[in-house]
């Protein structure tokens, strides 16, 4: 049974940075590209960024040059550095494991950022 477990989210001000974790566990997830997803209030669900196992990374348009994600192989953890947040960041974020050979999705149970002055 997989298990993703986010840790990191808080609140933070217009143009700061936080880091964001995630916790992995219950499959070989080499077989996995993981991820970021976030959802704001009344908005859908939209990707922040993607990596898989061997490192190739996919951006969504709105984070460009600002966050950075990164995993550990070895320790089953995605992490997302996010700097220059403004407010318009502010969701729930949400880790992602899907399964390279079934396409199967799993989430974490979310992590609030609030970015805010």
């Amino acid at each position: 049974q997989v298990h993703l477990v986010e840790s990191g989210g808080g609140l933070v001000h217009p143009g700061g940075s936080l880091g964001l974790s995630c916790a992995a566990s219950g499959a070989r997830f080499i077989f996995y590209t993981l991820g970021w997803y976030r959802q704001a209030p009344g908005k859908q669900r939209e990707l922040v960024a993607t990596i898989t196992a061997g490192g190739t990374t996919n951006y969504g348009t709105s984070v460009k040059g600002r966050f950075t994600i990164s995993r550990d192989n070895g320790k089953n953890t995605i992490d997302l550095q996010m700097n220059s947040l403004k407010p318009d960041d502010t969701a729930v974020y949400y880790c992602n494991a899907r399964s390279d050979y079934d396409r199967q999705d799993y989430w974490g149970q979310g992590t609030q950022v609030t970015v805010s002055s």
